[in-house]
């Protein structure tokens, strides 16, 4: 069993059974954040090619983002999330944004028209800092209509970093953008563009029927911004019909404590949110970098969910002994079937023979029968001929009888 002070599960006496120890959490990410490090020094020592970019202050940041490399927080459960997939991915705050670089260009994708959402946009209550990022506004029929190509939707993926979209628009993305959108890390978000007190008249999977002007409605300019701003400042849930969830927490830029930070508040939404049954279907925590291994952050003790999951030794005898009885029914069933099956196979031999029997006994009798015509056919034949023959003796005789009687 491991030291107390090495332990990766905590208990406490009041509120979740569970939660996790912010030092583990830190040391989790101190040591993955060191190891990134370590391993970008390595490639760049042993690279032949070099950084221009390296060295320029005026750009140091803006390197630094594009550089980062994004790290996961693997959550696994012990039953599954959900039975199937969802085209709205769940929202987590953070406390530290993973879209903090100013220089990250945002495109808004919003329902028709498209003009009200740049007005909008371009209002003077509406944040500079905020407005500059949002490079283009695109309504979902000009969507359709101008990024129907491959190579025209790859284009569009290139040009901007951040890609936001109206959540009554959302479900008819996939087929608008293709695989290219959704197999990247780019896969649009849902922001809410409506005034406060509307409810998403968008389905799940399913596109959104002809909605009324009133339905469009934008919300005012400060609202929109705020939405914006909670958007991008959220860690994305996609989640699938499996036992285990990653969702981007930070970035390899982010300081130990900032990572701890944002991992603690993803676990705390996952479990409150998400998870079915919270931090009793929790298995385990981990952290990753794209390419290194996870470093466990929390491992459960328990394997079950209820205490009703688990079994007692007798129990445990008491069930195989069922089974082994249904196994032992079961075999009966299936012998005194094939004995049955056999019988029946048996006795539809006899009834063939039986009838075959029959058969030959019905075609003897018909050879009897027409080997008794033939010999009364051949009596009769025969007494014809001795009747013939004594008709004609009698006839021979009274000729002669009166030829002896005329000579007289």
């Amino acid at each position: 069993m491991a030291p107390e002070s090495l332990a990766l599960t905590q208990r406490v006496t009041s509120g979740s059974p569970y939660q996790l120890e912010h030092s583990q959490t830190l040391r989790a990410s101190s040591a993955l954040i060191k190891h990134i490090d370590s391993e970008a020094d390595r490639k760049e020592a042993t690279s032949t090619s070099k950084t221009l970019l390296k060295g320029s202050t005026d750009s140091s940041d803006e390197t630094a983002s594009l550089d980062a490399e994004p790290i996961w927080l693997v959550l696994t459960t012990k039953k599954h999330i959900v039975d199937q997939h969802r085209l709205k991915p769940g929202k987590i705050p953070l406390p530290n944004s993973l879209n903090q670089s100013p220089s990250a260009t945002i495109c808004l994708i919003s329902c028709d028209p498209q003009r009200v959402v740049k007005d909008t946009i371009a209002h003077p209550s509406f944040p500079i800092s905020l407005s500059s990022r949002i490079t283009r506004v695109i309504g979902i029929s000009k969507l359709k209509a101008k990024y129907s190509s491959f190579e025209s939707r790859r284009q569009l993926l290139n040009e901007h970093d951040i890609f936001l979209a109206d959540a009554r628009v959302i479900t008819m993305l996939p087929k608008a953008l293709g695989k290219i959108f959704y197999k990247s890390q780019k896969k649009p978000v849902p922001v809410n563009l409506q005034p406060y007190g509307k409810k998403d008249t968008s389905s799940k999977g399913v596109a959104p029927k002809a909605e009324s002007k009133e339905s469009k409605a934008i919300a005012p300019p400060e609202q929109v911004a705020k939405e914006i701003e909670k958007t991008i400042s959220c860690a994305l849930v996609h989640l699938s019909p499996s036992n285990n969830v990653a969702v981007r927490t930070a970035l390899s830029t982010f300081t130990p404590q900032q990572v701890a930070e944002n991992v603690e508040a993803v676990v705390s939404g996952l479990t409150q949110k998400f998870i079915p049954k919270g931090w009793r279907n929790v298995k385990s925590v981990h952290i990753k970098g794209p390419n290194t291994l996870a470093f466990p952050i929390w491992l459960a003790s328990e394997l079950w969910i209820d205490e009703g999951d688990v079994l007692e030794d007798e129990e445990i005898k008491e069930r195989e002994e069922a089974k082994a009885v249904k196994a032992a029914e079961a075999a009966e069933v299936r012998i005194a079937g094939k004995k049955r099956r056999l019988l029946d196979k048996v006795g539809e031999k006899e009834q063939q023979q039986a009838g075959k029997g029959k058969k030959r006994a019905k075609i003897e009798d018909a050879d009897e029968k027409k080997g008794k015509k033939k010999k009364e056919r051949a009596e009769d034949a025969d007494l014809s001929k001795e009747m013939r023959e004594r008709r004609d003796k009698l006839r021979e005789q009274l000729r002669l009888d009166r030829e002896n009687m005329e000579e007289s």
